[in-house]
């Protein structure tokens, strides 16, 4: 990673008696597309606001570009955020809204308005710049926003939940328009989200969240194929979580004895964690295999998730294109069989 532009030291916020953010510590780079993740109520939102200046750390220090930033105003910190509801002026057309940061500035009419043509260009809504933005799409409003957000030129954009109001589709079409121009440009995105598919499409590196602790930070394959704890497993992707008692090179668990690597000492508690599109699933019985009848079946687009339980109750997962489903015939007795190769299961070393 190269030298980091924003930096988080030992931050805390409260709120009263209420503790949002637990003594946080974070780097993030110049020219990193970060991804801050978590349910509701996580501190992830918090921790943006932090960085833009809108709250002020309780605790702790916030710097950027090596200058502490904790009694630095919103307007002197050219930190533009792109809001969930993205806040766009209705009283001004497209143009005006992208030229308003400029006129705080003080540029001058005419450069502002060239700046706001070029950018409004580059989000390939040119054409739509006297229109009033009551009049315009959800997609289309999003552009005007990261156009406004992006004329100043900032070092780092903070953007807040922003594709969440879109529909799916524009969602799909404005996570390119972001990586394009993340890339291009070369600033730094910090992107706050609950969504999994944007943070795992558009993050080099994502921070997890959970109860204003930072639990989990890497790069997304790393989060969804080795979660650090149960809560992040549980969080992302669709894992099977098997708990049981280590027996030094297997784990003893309510379905059977797995073998896996990296289990703590015979005896202690650990869990075994499998990613739902590692598990093999047959009719037939095959060797180590776990009978299992199908509850029910999640399609999403060209990936569908079977839900299945095993005798003893315990709910299993297996994803797989939607093209295999045929193959297996769901709808007949609802019978299969699960399992999976001895190297792809995760340990975790916890009850």
């Amino acid at each position: 990673m190269t030298d980091p532009l924003v930096i988080l030291s030992g931050v805390v916020k409260r709120f009263g008696d209420f503790t949002a953010v637990h003594r946080l510590d974070l780097e993030i780079a110049a020219g990193e597309f970060t991804a801050i993740m978590g349910p509701s109520g996580c501190g992830k939102t918090t921790t943006l606001r932090m960085i833009a200046g809108l709250e002020t750390p309780t605790e702790g220090e916030v710097r950027i570009g090596g200058r502490p930033m904790n009694s630095v105003p919103v307007h002197e910190r050219d930190t533009p955020m792109v809001w969930q509801s993205l806040a766009l002026f209705p009283f001004l057309n497209a143009r005006e809204n992208v030229e308003f940061g400029l006129r705080m500035r003080g540029i001058g009419a005419v450069e502002r308005r060239r700046r706001a043509a070029r950018w409004l260009e580059r989000l390939e809504i040119g054409e739509l710049a006297e229109r009033d933005v009551e009049t315009l799409s959800g997609g289309q409003r999003q552009r005007v926003a990261l156009a406004r957000a992006l004329v100043t030129e900032p070092q780092i954009l903070l953007l807040d939940e922003p594709l969440s109001a879109l529909d799916a589709h524009l969602i799909v079409r404005m996570q390119g328009v972001l990586t394009r121009l993340q890339r291009e440009l070369g600033i730094t995105f910090v992107y706050v989200t609950h969504s999994q598919s944007e943070a795992f499409a558009l993050a080099d590196r994502i921070v997890i969240m959970s109860q204003g602790r930072i639990v989990q930070v890497g790069r997304p394959r790393e989060i969804y194929r080795t979660p650090a704890n149960r809560f992040v497993a549980e969080f992302v992707g669709r894992n099977n979580i098997l708990s049981g008692t280590s027996r030094g090179d297997t784990i003893e668990t309510a379905l059977g004895t797995f073998p896996a690597a990296g289990l703590p000492a015979a005896g202690e508690p650990a869990s075994l964690v499998v990613a739902a599109d590692l598990v093999r699933i047959d009719r037939a019985p095959f060797e180590g295999a776990i009978p299992c009848t199908l509850i029910s079946e999640e399609f999403v687009g060209a990936t569908v998730t079977l839900f299945l339980e095993a005798a003893d109750g315990t709910e299993l997962k297996v994803q797989l294109p939607e093209r295999a489903l045929g193959d297996l015939n769901p709808n007949a007795d609802g019978r299969f069989y699960l399992g999976w190769p001895a190297d792809v299961g995760h340990v975790l070393a916890e009850g």
